[in-house]
């Protein structure tokens, strides 16, 4: 039972070097911006192309688990998406919230959480579920977020600058040049794959150093129904992502695919896991506030140490 808390533990200690560093001023005020820049522009476009280069096509074809997971966290977005969740909202910080209540942290705790509970038979739909997750349900977020961001009403000029801004952002062109690898026939070459995993490798700490950055910041002291109104939105998406999803997910791979029993539990836990820092990437490189996310990644961190333990217990 102390697996999941023993796994959370490096995602606390990475969450609290940055915010013990920005405290000390070891680390200014821009820190957390350009921090986040380096996981936008480098590290993560290395590990999505990584991830996608060397899917093969025999691991991740299990149609079943993909509707079960991928609906899951497809209900938490659009149900975050379109609820308005006690307050006034821009549709981008609205784009922001849904991926809060379905980005699951699949990269950073699912595998080892997996491996751990399921064994290694359960790596390959984990593979599945990062890809979904990081690729796919991020890529949308990304596309819906720049569509939010424009204010040009023609819809030629739209398109147009949609198109262009999508065609220059690295986390939409690093998958795409990496499925590539797989439909040509390709390798990648061993130097070039070190490359990749080292510079990969750093975007989930990064981020979550980026986290604790941000969290150690000075800022305004906010009116008390404001604050009470986002502790709430807060609260609310914690336990769509915790509760809700995993509840989706066990629905579909049980009640409707009728899943074996390996990738139900898989389906189930990886849905249950917490908010990955996707969403605070986000928020954080376009200036969105990122108060409401932090406390979410964080809030759904620390809880999920029960309610995943909670899971293994009742699961056997």
């Amino acid at each position: 039972m102390l697996s999941p808390l023993l796994i959370v533990l490096p995602i606390f200690g990475l969450i609290f070097a940055g915010w013990l560093v920005r405290r000390l001023g070891v680390l200014g005020p821009h820190a957390t911006t350009e921090l986040n820049r380096f996981v936008i522009y480098l590290a993560l476009p290395a590990l999505l192309f990584d991830v996608i280069a060397h899917a093969r096509l025999a691991d991740v074809w299990q149609p079943g688990f993909v509707a079960a997971f991928g609906l899951s966290a497809a209900a938490m977005f659009l149900l975050t998406l379109w609820l308005p969740l006690l307050r006034p909202r821009h549709f981008v910080d609205a784009v922001i919230d849904g991926l809060n209540a379905g980005y699951a942290n699949v990269g950073f705790v699912g595998f080892p959480l997996t491996l751990v509970a399921l064994g290694r038979a359960a790596l390959a739909p984990t593979l599945i579920a990062t890809i979904i997750t990081v690729c796919v349900l991020f890529g949308i977020a990304v596309v819906l977020i720049e569509i939010g961001l424009q204010t040009e009403k023609r819809r030629r000029h739209l398109v147009a600058k949609v198109g262009g801004s999508l065609l220059r952002n690295p986390l939409l062109v690093a998958p795409v040049l990496g499925a590539l690898v797989p439909v040509c026939g390709l390798a990648v070459p061993a130097p070039v794959e070190s490359f990749l995993k080292l510079l990969g490798g750093a975007a989930s700490p990064c981020a979550l150093v980026a986290l604790g950055l941000f969290l150690a910041a000075e800022r305004p002291a906010a009116r008390d129904a404001a604050s009470r109104r986002d502790f709430g939105v807060s609260a609310l998406l914690v336990g769509f992502k915790l509760v809700l999803q995993p509840v989706v997910a066990w629905v579909l791979a049980a009640l409707v695919f009728q899943l074996p029993p390996l990738l139900t539990h898989a389906a189930v836990l990886l849905a249950a896991l917490p908010t990955g820092t996707g969403p605070f990437m986000l928020a954080e490189f376009y200036r969105r506030e990122a108060g409401v996310t932090g406390r979410v990644v964080l809030g759904s961190t620390v809880v999920s140490v029960v309610t995943i333990t909670g899971y293994l217990g009742v699961a056997g």
